[in-house]
Protein backbone atom coordinates (compact mmCIF):
# COMPACT_ATOMS: atom_id res chain seq x y z
CA UNK A 1 0.00 0.00 0.00
CA UNK A 2 2.88 2.18 1.01
CA UNK A 3 4.40 1.59 -2.40
CA UNK A 4 1.10 2.63 -4.06
CA UNK A 5 0.82 5.31 -2.16
CA UNK A 6 4.71 6.87 -3.30
CA UNK A 7 3.61 5.95 -7.33
CA UNK A 8 0.73 7.97 -6.66
CA UNK A 9 2.77 11.11 -5.64
CA UNK A 10 5.16 10.61 -8.89
CA UNK A 11 2.06 10.77 -11.11
CA UNK A 12 0.05 14.52 -10.09
CA UNK A 13 -1.32 15.97 -12.17
CA UNK A 14 -3.16 19.49 -11.67
CA UNK A 15 -6.83 20.13 -13.03
CA UNK A 16 -6.77 20.88 -16.43
CA UNK A 17 -9.01 23.43 -18.37
CA UNK A 18 -10.10 25.23 -14.79
CA UNK A 19 -10.34 28.27 -16.75
CA UNK A 20 -9.32 29.94 -20.47
CA UNK A 21 -10.75 28.27 -23.54
CA UNK A 22 -13.30 25.67 -23.75
CA UNK A 23 -11.28 22.85 -24.92
CA UNK A 24 -12.55 19.20 -27.08
CA UNK A 25 -13.67 16.71 -24.00
CA UNK A 26 -14.66 19.41 -21.49
CA UNK A 27 -18.24 19.30 -20.39
CA UNK A 28 -19.91 22.46 -20.83
CA UNK A 29 -23.23 24.00 -19.31
CA UNK A 30 -25.79 25.95 -21.28
CA UNK A 31 -28.93 28.11 -19.51
CA UNK A 32 -31.37 30.08 -21.79
CA UNK A 33 -33.13 32.33 -20.44
CA UNK A 34 -35.73 30.34 -18.44
CA UNK A 35 -33.19 29.08 -16.30
CA UNK A 36 -33.37 25.48 -18.57
CA UNK A 37 -29.91 23.74 -18.29
CA UNK A 38 -28.03 21.50 -20.97
CA UNK A 39 -24.60 19.53 -19.49
CA UNK A 40 -22.95 18.28 -22.37
CA UNK A 41 -19.23 17.04 -23.36
CA UNK A 42 -17.71 19.18 -25.96
CA UNK A 43 -16.72 17.51 -29.43
CA UNK A 44 -15.01 18.82 -32.65
CA UNK A 45 -17.47 19.29 -35.11
CA UNK A 46 -20.38 17.80 -32.92
CA UNK A 47 -24.14 18.77 -32.95
CA UNK A 48 -26.53 18.77 -29.84
CA UNK A 49 -30.03 18.57 -30.85
CA UNK A 50 -32.62 20.68 -28.43
CA UNK A 51 -35.78 22.06 -28.68
CA UNK A 52 -35.13 25.07 -30.32
CA UNK A 53 -32.81 23.83 -32.96
CA UNK A 54 -28.96 23.22 -33.09
CA UNK A 55 -25.94 23.67 -31.15
CA UNK A 56 -23.22 23.10 -33.00
CA UNK A 57 -20.04 22.50 -30.95
CA UNK A 58 -17.03 24.54 -32.72
CA UNK A 59 -19.35 27.90 -31.90
CA UNK A 60 -17.91 27.41 -27.97
CA UNK A 61 -14.90 25.20 -28.67
CA UNK A 62 -12.12 27.92 -28.24
CA UNK A 63 -14.38 30.32 -26.71
CA UNK A 64 -14.81 31.50 -22.90
CA UNK A 65 -17.23 31.28 -20.69
CA UNK A 66 -19.97 33.70 -19.98
CA UNK A 67 -20.39 34.50 -23.64
CA UNK A 68 -24.11 33.98 -25.77
CA UNK A 69 -24.48 31.56 -28.10
CA UNK A 70 -27.55 31.10 -30.29
CA UNK A 71 -29.19 27.69 -32.24
CA UNK A 72 -28.78 27.08 -35.37
CA UNK A 73 -31.85 26.07 -37.78
CA UNK A 74 -32.34 22.68 -38.75
CA UNK A 75 -32.19 18.95 -37.31
CA UNK A 76 -29.95 16.29 -37.91
CA UNK A 77 -32.91 13.80 -37.23
CA UNK A 78 -35.24 15.27 -39.48
CA UNK A 79 -35.65 12.17 -41.99
CA UNK A 80 -36.57 10.46 -37.90
CA UNK A 81 -39.34 13.29 -37.45
CA UNK A 82 -42.29 11.42 -39.00
CA UNK A 83 -41.68 8.71 -36.93
CA UNK A 84 -42.06 10.98 -33.82
CA UNK A 85 -45.94 12.08 -33.71
CA UNK A 86 -45.46 11.32 -30.19
CA UNK A 87 -43.28 14.26 -29.48
CA UNK A 88 -44.28 17.14 -32.02
CA UNK A 89 -41.77 19.61 -30.67
CA UNK A 90 -39.34 17.91 -32.56
CA UNK A 91 -40.23 20.01 -35.40
CA UNK A 92 -39.45 22.99 -33.79
CA UNK A 93 -35.34 22.06 -33.40
CA UNK A 94 -35.45 23.69 -37.29
CA UNK A 95 -36.45 27.20 -36.27
CA UNK A 96 -33.11 28.20 -34.47
CA UNK A 97 -31.90 31.27 -32.82
CA UNK A 98 -32.57 30.60 -29.27
CA UNK A 99 -30.06 31.80 -26.68
CA UNK A 100 -28.04 30.04 -24.16
CA UNK A 101 -25.34 31.14 -21.65
CA UNK A 102 -22.13 29.03 -22.02
CA UNK A 103 -20.46 28.17 -18.64
CA UNK A 104 -18.31 25.28 -17.33
CA UNK A 105 -20.45 23.43 -15.24
CA UNK A 106 -20.53 23.60 -11.10
CA UNK A 107 -19.25 20.62 -9.18
CA UNK A 108 -23.14 20.55 -7.71
CA UNK A 109 -24.32 20.69 -11.83
CA UNK A 110 -21.63 18.31 -12.58
CA UNK A 111 -22.89 15.34 -10.39
CA UNK A 112 -26.58 16.13 -10.92
CA UNK A 113 -26.26 15.81 -14.34
CA UNK A 114 -23.90 12.59 -14.70
CA UNK A 115 -24.78 9.43 -15.80
CA UNK A 116 -25.61 7.12 -12.50
CA UNK A 117 -26.82 4.22 -11.85
CA UNK A 118 -27.21 4.07 -7.83
CA UNK A 119 -28.97 7.08 -6.23
CA UNK A 120 -26.69 9.98 -5.53
CA UNK A 121 -26.07 11.69 -2.37
CA UNK A 122 -27.47 15.22 -3.08
CA UNK A 123 -25.27 18.70 -2.91
CA UNK A 124 -26.72 18.82 0.38
CA UNK A 125 -25.97 16.41 2.42
CA UNK A 126 -22.66 15.99 1.01
CA UNK A 127 -21.14 19.34 2.04
CA UNK A 128 -22.36 18.79 5.68
CA UNK A 129 -20.36 15.54 5.24
CA UNK A 130 -17.43 17.68 4.25
CA UNK A 131 -18.05 20.06 7.47
CA UNK A 132 -19.18 18.22 9.66
CA UNK A 133 -16.95 15.45 9.10
CA UNK A 134 -14.45 17.23 8.84
CA UNK A 135 -12.59 15.78 5.06
CA UNK A 136 -9.54 18.19 5.22
CA UNK A 137 -6.86 18.62 2.49
CA UNK A 138 -3.78 16.08 3.10
CA UNK A 139 -6.09 13.35 4.92
CA UNK A 140 -6.50 9.30 4.41
CA UNK A 141 -10.12 8.94 3.50
CA UNK A 142 -11.93 5.87 3.50
CA UNK A 143 -15.61 5.90 1.87
CA UNK A 144 -17.62 2.72 1.71
CA UNK A 145 -20.28 2.47 -1.17
CA UNK A 146 -18.83 4.83 -4.06
CA UNK A 147 -22.56 4.31 -6.13
CA UNK A 148 -22.24 6.61 -9.15
CA UNK A 149 -19.30 8.75 -7.12
CA UNK A 150 -20.97 12.24 -6.40
CA UNK A 151 -19.53 11.73 -2.46
CA UNK A 152 -16.29 10.67 -4.35
CA UNK A 153 -15.91 13.48 -6.44
CA UNK A 154 -15.93 15.65 -3.51
CA UNK A 155 -13.93 14.03 -1.17
CA UNK A 156 -11.22 13.55 -3.50
CA UNK A 157 -11.56 17.87 -4.07
CA UNK A 158 -11.31 17.80 -0.85
CA UNK A 159 -8.35 15.59 0.15
CA UNK A 160 -6.24 16.84 -2.79
CA UNK A 161 -3.12 15.05 -4.35
CA UNK A 162 -1.32 14.97 -0.71
CA UNK A 163 -4.24 13.06 0.40
CA UNK A 164 -5.81 9.44 -0.22
CA UNK A 165 -9.10 8.23 -1.25
CA UNK A 166 -9.90 4.91 -0.74
CA UNK A 167 -13.37 3.71 -2.19
CA UNK A 168 -14.66 0.42 -1.18
CA UNK A 169 -17.26 -0.57 -3.78
CA UNK A 170 -19.09 -4.07 -3.79
CA UNK A 171 -20.24 -4.21 -7.25
CA UNK A 172 -17.89 -4.07 -10.10
CA UNK A 173 -20.53 -1.77 -12.51
CA UNK A 174 -20.92 0.80 -9.94
CA UNK A 175 -17.31 0.97 -9.72
CA UNK A 176 -16.87 1.68 -13.24
CA UNK A 177 -19.28 4.37 -13.39
CA UNK A 178 -17.77 5.93 -10.00
CA UNK A 179 -14.05 6.04 -11.84
CA UNK A 180 -15.17 7.44 -14.92
CA UNK A 181 -17.42 10.27 -13.59
CA UNK A 182 -13.97 11.05 -11.94
CA UNK A 183 -12.29 10.67 -14.52
CA UNK A 184 -14.69 12.87 -17.15
CA UNK A 185 -14.91 15.39 -14.32
CA UNK A 186 -10.97 16.10 -13.75
CA UNK A 187 -10.00 14.91 -17.07
CA UNK A 188 -7.69 12.53 -15.89
CA UNK A 189 -7.60 9.15 -13.10
CA UNK A 190 -6.80 10.74 -9.96
CA UNK A 191 -3.61 9.04 -8.83
CA UNK A 192 -4.56 9.47 -5.48
CA UNK A 193 -7.60 7.56 -5.39
CA UNK A 194 -7.68 3.81 -5.27
CA UNK A 195 -10.90 1.92 -5.89
CA UNK A 196 -11.59 -1.95 -4.25
CA UNK A 197 -13.78 -3.65 -5.54
CA UNK A 198 -15.56 -6.11 -3.06
CA UNK A 199 -17.35 -6.54 0.16
CA UNK A 200 -16.43 -4.71 3.19
CA UNK A 201 -16.09 -6.97 5.42
CA UNK A 202 -13.11 -8.65 3.06
CA UNK A 203 -12.00 -5.74 1.45
CA UNK A 204 -11.12 -3.81 4.96
CA UNK A 205 -9.20 -6.85 6.43
CA UNK A 206 -6.34 -5.78 4.06
CA UNK A 207 -5.99 -2.23 6.24
CA UNK A 208 -3.49 -1.75 8.90
CA UNK A 209 -4.50 -0.57 12.26
CA UNK A 210 -5.40 3.06 12.74
CA UNK A 211 -4.76 4.01 8.63
CA UNK A 212 -7.37 6.25 8.31
CA UNK A 213 -7.84 10.11 9.34
CA UNK A 214 -11.69 9.68 8.44
CA UNK A 215 -14.74 7.12 7.59
CA UNK A 216 -17.73 7.96 5.55
CA UNK A 217 -20.38 5.05 5.43
CA UNK A 218 -22.69 5.06 2.85
CA UNK A 219 -24.46 1.67 3.38
CA UNK A 220 -28.05 -0.46 4.24
CA UNK A 221 -26.01 -1.33 7.30
CA UNK A 222 -23.42 0.56 8.78
CA UNK A 223 -24.08 -0.40 12.45
CA UNK A 224 -22.54 -4.30 11.05
CA UNK A 225 -19.25 -2.23 10.11
CA UNK A 226 -18.31 -0.30 13.33
CA UNK A 227 -16.16 -2.81 14.83
CA UNK A 228 -14.07 -2.87 11.72
CA UNK A 229 -14.34 0.84 11.07
CA UNK A 230 -13.38 1.42 14.81
CA UNK A 231 -10.23 -0.84 14.01
CA UNK A 232 -8.69 1.39 10.69
CA UNK A 233 -9.35 4.96 11.98
CA UNK A 234 -6.68 6.83 14.29
CA UNK A 235 -8.00 8.05 17.54
CA UNK A 236 -10.07 10.97 17.34
CA UNK A 237 -11.05 10.16 13.86
CA UNK A 238 -14.68 11.17 12.32
CA UNK A 239 -16.85 8.66 11.32
CA UNK A 240 -19.43 9.79 9.00
CA UNK A 241 -22.53 7.54 8.32
CA UNK A 242 -25.35 8.34 5.92
CA UNK A 243 -28.95 6.37 6.02
CA UNK A 244 -32.50 7.09 4.52
CA UNK A 245 -35.06 5.70 6.94
CA UNK A 246 -35.52 6.15 11.26
CA UNK A 247 -35.16 2.40 11.83
CA UNK A 248 -31.55 2.51 10.09
CA UNK A 249 -30.86 5.42 12.26
CA UNK A 250 -32.17 4.32 15.34
CA UNK A 251 -30.02 1.03 14.63
CA UNK A 252 -26.76 2.66 14.00
CA UNK A 253 -27.09 5.03 16.69
CA UNK A 254 -27.63 2.61 19.62
CA UNK A 255 -24.56 0.40 17.90
CA UNK A 256 -22.40 3.40 18.27
CA UNK A 257 -23.39 4.35 22.18
CA UNK A 258 -23.12 0.54 22.72
CA UNK A 259 -19.98 0.22 21.82
CA UNK A 260 -18.16 2.67 23.89
CA UNK A 261 -15.90 3.32 21.37
CA UNK A 262 -17.47 6.31 19.59
CA UNK A 263 -18.09 9.73 21.25
CA UNK A 264 -22.02 10.93 21.52
CA UNK A 265 -23.43 10.86 18.07
CA UNK A 266 -24.45 13.77 16.56
CA UNK A 267 -27.98 13.20 14.48
CA UNK A 268 -28.78 16.05 11.66
CA UNK A 269 -30.69 16.00 8.01
CA UNK A 270 -30.85 19.16 5.41
CA UNK A 271 -33.29 20.60 3.94
CA UNK A 272 -33.17 22.41 0.87
CA UNK A 273 -35.92 25.38 0.01
CA UNK A 274 -35.26 27.81 -3.07
CA UNK A 275 -36.78 31.41 -3.49
CA UNK A 276 -37.93 33.33 -6.11
CA UNK A 277 -37.10 37.31 -6.24
CA UNK A 278 -38.46 39.04 -9.09
CA UNK A 279 -39.06 42.90 -7.71
CA UNK A 280 -41.32 42.75 -5.18
CA UNK A 281 -42.86 39.29 -5.76
CA UNK A 282 -40.62 37.47 -3.23
CA UNK A 283 -41.68 33.95 -2.25
CA UNK A 284 -40.70 30.29 -1.64
CA UNK A 285 -40.35 28.10 -4.62
CA UNK A 286 -43.57 25.58 -4.65
CA UNK A 287 -40.91 22.66 -4.38
CA UNK A 288 -38.33 21.78 -1.86
CA UNK A 289 -35.72 19.29 -1.68
CA UNK A 290 -37.14 17.77 1.60
CA UNK A 291 -35.80 14.40 3.51
CA UNK A 292 -33.12 12.88 1.81
CA UNK A 293 -31.12 11.35 4.41
CA UNK A 294 -30.04 11.56 7.82
CA UNK A 295 -25.88 12.31 8.65
CA UNK A 296 -24.58 10.26 12.05
CA UNK A 297 -21.36 11.54 13.10
CA UNK A 298 -19.29 10.24 15.74
CA UNK A 299 -15.58 10.71 16.79
CA UNK A 300 -13.12 7.45 17.93
CA UNK A 301 -11.74 7.23 21.39
CA UNK A 302 -8.61 5.95 22.22
CA UNK A 303 -8.05 2.11 23.08
CA UNK A 304 -8.98 1.71 26.60
CA UNK A 305 -11.01 4.60 26.71
CA UNK A 306 -14.88 4.39 27.13
CA UNK A 307 -17.28 7.09 25.66
CA UNK A 308 -18.70 9.13 28.04
CA UNK A 309 -22.64 9.27 28.35
CA UNK A 310 -25.31 11.36 28.75
CA UNK A 311 -27.10 10.31 31.87
CA UNK A 312 -30.99 10.06 30.66
CA UNK A 313 -33.83 10.50 33.23
CA UNK A 314 -35.47 7.37 33.88
CA UNK A 315 -38.77 8.91 33.62
CA UNK A 316 -38.54 8.89 30.01
CA UNK A 317 -39.04 5.29 29.53
CA UNK A 318 -37.04 5.96 26.29
CA UNK A 319 -36.28 2.09 25.94
CA UNK A 320 -38.67 0.24 26.84
CA UNK A 321 -41.90 -0.18 24.59
CA UNK A 322 -45.12 0.73 26.24
CA UNK A 323 -47.24 -1.77 25.50
CA UNK A 324 -44.93 -4.50 27.41
CA UNK A 325 -44.60 -2.64 30.81
CA UNK A 326 -48.42 -2.62 31.83
CA UNK A 327 -47.78 0.52 33.16
CA UNK A 328 -51.05 2.84 33.55
CA UNK A 329 -50.74 6.05 31.15
CA UNK A 330 -51.80 7.93 32.99
CA UNK A 331 -48.96 7.83 35.46
CA UNK A 332 -46.41 8.75 33.41
CA UNK A 333 -45.22 12.26 33.37
CA UNK A 334 -45.72 12.53 29.98
CA UNK A 335 -43.17 15.44 28.26
CA UNK A 336 -40.98 15.46 31.29
CA UNK A 337 -43.37 18.48 32.81
CA UNK A 338 -42.39 19.21 36.35
CA UNK A 339 -45.65 19.49 39.14
CA UNK A 340 -44.18 23.11 39.26
CA UNK A 341 -44.08 24.08 35.51
CA UNK A 342 -48.01 22.43 35.52
CA UNK A 343 -49.07 24.66 38.24
CA UNK A 344 -47.98 27.74 36.29
CA UNK A 345 -49.62 26.46 32.82
CA UNK A 346 -52.56 25.72 34.50
CA UNK A 347 -52.66 29.51 36.26
CA UNK A 348 -51.81 30.93 32.95
CA UNK A 349 -54.88 29.15 31.25
CA UNK A 350 -57.03 30.13 34.44
CA UNK A 351 -56.25 33.79 34.10
CA UNK A 352 -57.10 33.82 29.75
CA UNK A 353 -59.85 31.87 29.76
CA UNK A 354 -61.34 34.23 32.76
CA UNK A 355 -60.49 37.47 30.33
CA UNK A 356 -62.25 35.32 27.70
CA UNK A 357 -65.43 34.73 29.71
CA UNK A 358 -65.28 38.31 31.00
CA UNK A 359 -65.65 39.68 27.82
CA UNK A 360 -68.60 37.96 26.46
CA UNK A 361 -70.65 37.93 29.21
Amino acid sequence: MTQDRDHARDHTHTHTHARGPLAPGEKVQLTDRKGNMLTFQLVGGGVTDTQHGQIHHDDILGQGEGRVIETHAGSSTQAQDAKRVDKPWKTSRKIGGWQYVVMRPRMADYVLSMPRGAQIMYPKDIATVLELGDIRTGQRVLESGGGSGAMSLHLLEAVGESGELTTIEMRPDFARICAANASLFFGFSPSWWRVDVGDFDSRISAYPDGYFDRIVLDQLDPWNRLEEAYRVIAPGGVLTCYVTTTTQLSRVVEKLAESGHWTQPHVQESLERSWKVDGLAVRPDHSMIGHTGFLVFARAMAPGFIALKKREKPTKANATDIDETGINVEELELRDMSDRKLRKVLRDLDSQLNVLNERSM
